[in-house]
């Protein structure tokens, strides 16, 4: 079996091998390779299937909730996090084209290039087939989140809840040193968070605030794994489980 049918066994559709190949295509690779097209015009149609067919779901499931509280569970599932976190479990990240840079840098495991390759092919889908394939598509993919949404749409950003998780602690303040690398048209940042001049967490993203957003996850994650071990109670609120409810610019 060839890499591409492996991918499309995962999604469960069949996509014709130009629209894949240009769904998997990075803009990293692109400009490494000629300026050819990448998947970013695709990752614009996914998101509006996407966002359209998640809407259509929660609007008819929920016919008591409100909109706001429907807009805080949409956010949560199209979210940057939820969409990586799909990627990651499909093994996305082995089948994207990757310029060296992304590849020296892990790109294949980067929030960002998963959660818009994921787009991309569910906007791949849609032109190999037709909108109720890309939707059936969607819904495989966000069903289990959806039906946790409530608890996702209930948080707030990373950093804020890592802010007030090291308030709550008495940690001391908090400082992000932020690297950029690259050539303008691929910028990449990576982000430390420091507390007292002690790392930790780290995260990458294009655009200095995914990647502070990034390394506060990271950062939120370790502080809770040590609580954990230490045998103290990991707080339990809304604000100390974030889940992105905004997606990262």
């Amino acid at each position: 079996m060839s890499s591409t049918e492996e991918l499309l066994k995962r999604l469960g559709v069949s996509i014709d091998t130009e629209t894949l190949r240009l769904a998997l295509t990075h803009r990293s690779y692109a400009y490494e390779n000629g300026g050819i097209p990448t998947n970013e015009r695709l990752e614009f149609l996914g998101d509006s299937i996407l966002g359209f067919s998640v809407t259509d779901s929660l609007y008819r499931d929920n016919p008591g909730l409100p909109e706001g509280e429907l807009a805080k569970r949409r956010s949560a599932v199209v979210s940057t996090r939820a969409l990586a976190g799909i990627g990651r479990d499909l093994g996305i990240g082995e089948f994207i084209y990757l310029g060296q840079g992304e590849r020296l840098t892990q790109g294949k495991n980067k929030a960002s290039i998963l959660a818009d390759t994921m787009e991309a092919l569910i906007g791949a889908t849609y032109l190999s087939n037709d909108i109720e394939t890309a939707r059936q598509l969607v819904m495989r993919l966000v069903g289990p989140l959806l039906r946790d949404a409530a608890a996702l749409g209930a948080g707030t950003d990373w950093k804020t809840s890592m802010q007030e998780l090291a308030a709550s602690r008495q940690l001391g303040s908090i400082y992000y040193a932020v690297e950029g690398s690259g050539p303008d048209h691929a910028r990449t940042f990576e982000a430390v968070l420091q507390i007292a001049g002690t790392a930790y967490g780290k995260g990458a993203g294009h655009s200095k605030k995914e990647a502070e957003q990034e390394a506060a996850a990271d950062a939120w994650r370790t502080l809770n794994k040590k609580a954990g071990a230490n045998g103290l109670t990991t707080p339990d609120s809304k604000a100390d489980a974030p889940t992105d409810s905004a997606r990262s610019a």
